[in-house]
């Protein structure tokens, strides 16, 4: 199999496995994730989900990536589910982190790879990192959460939610198996603990945090301004009644605001640029998938 997996990847970057049984490709692109960053295109969530497993199962020190679609047509007047966002996003935070220390595979599926990304500029900087014992203002935390789609809630079960009492911030960050709570004293940061979502109970304590957002639209000052001109620019003069154009105006989130995601960026991306050199493989039938899509 490593002999094969040279093989193809000498001989390009986009690889057509035809007439092999499920689980196949899966040993493949293990073998050929020792060498390249190797990226798999399945026709949809099934199975990406079923390749995501098989590589595991054959391969289990290989690092793998899921990268999934969102779940909402486009241009619907709902945003994509906050699980599938918090997904992508810790996809992408680490894919623009930088060099790994090992080739990794990258599981996404059709509808994915064809939708266009922020820029890897964007997650590279927009992090919050703080330990135990650091100086940690609340404002300056508050404004992070907000800035980058932490949304607020009476108590935090689900990823992208903030809540705040006195000196404890509970918040879920995307990607994180459980929710966290800070311990701060005045400007101090002096504790970081787990908790149980549905119990509320506290478990383990971690030392540092390391947070990325939790939507792929940040709300900073530059991008509602370059939101408002662009829309004022395909739409004309924007009435009172435009409950997007005003929420976003005053930095607040709407429903359904992710659809406008070029608007909220000077230039997007696709995956594969997230990926440069990388042996992509193609499920069966993802052609027709494709041209489905499109």
């Amino acid at each position: 199999m490593t002999t094969v997996a040279e093989q193809l990847i000498a001989a390009g970057r986009r690889v057509q496995v035809f007439g092999a049984p499920d689980g196949a490709a899966a040993l493949l692109a293990g073998a050929m994730a020792q060498r390249r960053d190797v990226v798999h295109v399945a026709r949809d969530d099934s199975r990406l989900a079923g390749f995501a497993e098989a590589v595991a199962f054959f391969h289990p020190q290989t690092p793998v990536l899921r990268f999934p679609a969102w779940d909402c047509l486009p241009y619907d007047r709902v945003s994509p589910n906050a699980e599938v966002v918090s997904r992508r996003i810790e996809s992408l935070g680490a894919l623009a982190a930088g060099a790994p220390a090992a080739p990794r595979v990258v599981v996404t599926t059709v509808n994915a790879a064809l939708q266009r990304v922020p820029a890897r500029t964007v997650f590279a900087g927009a992090t919050f990192s703080a330990r135990i014992g650091e100086r940690l203002a609340l404002d300056d935390l508050l404004a992070f959460l907000v800035r980058n789609g932490y949304r607020r809630a009476e108590t935090v079960r689900e990823a992208g939610e903030l809540a705040v009492r006195g000196g404890i911030v509970d918040l879920f960050p995307p990607g994180a198996p459980e929710p966290l709570r800070l311990d701060l004293f005045g400007d101090t940061l002096e504790g970081i603990r787990t908790f149980d979502a549905m119990t509320q109970r506290s478990r383990g304590r971690l030392e540092r945090i390391d947070l990325r957002p939790v939507s792929e639209v940040l709300l900073d000052e530059a991008a509602v301004g370059r939101f408002r001109s662009g829309y004022r620019e395909l739409f004309g003069a924007v009435g009172g009644d435009d409950q997007l154009y005003a929420a976003v105006s005053a930095g607040r989130r709407h429903p359904g605001l992710e659809h406008w995601l070029p608007l909220f960026h000077e230039r997007l991306e696709t995956l594969f640029d997230y990926l440069p050199g990388a042996v992509v493989l193609l499920d069966h039938q993802a052609e027709e998938t494709i041209a489905e899509r499109l």
